[in-house]
């Protein structure tokens, strides 16, 4: 009777490591390679979504709106 309740809790815990490893590798708030990429978030074009879920904005026709540095 036990057998669901670890699969229910594996399965969690799956999910909760495959989604903190999803936020280190695509998310322009984190920084792995210091030297060639110092800040990630400047390079972002403003059609790239990198939220997990959006309600209702198309992201394709958002305008830039911050200057270049």
């Amino acid at each position: 009777q036990l057998i669901p309740l670890f699969v229910i809790i594996g399965s969690g815990g799956v999910g909760a490591g495959l989604y903190l490893m999803r936020l280190a590798m695509f998310n322009p708030d984190v920084s792995w390679d210091k030297k060639n990429n110092p800040e990630p978030w400047n390079k972002m074009s403003p059609s790239d979504q990198y939220k997990f879920y959006s309600v209702n904005v198309d992201y394709s026709k958002l305008k830039k709106d911050r200057p270049d540095f």
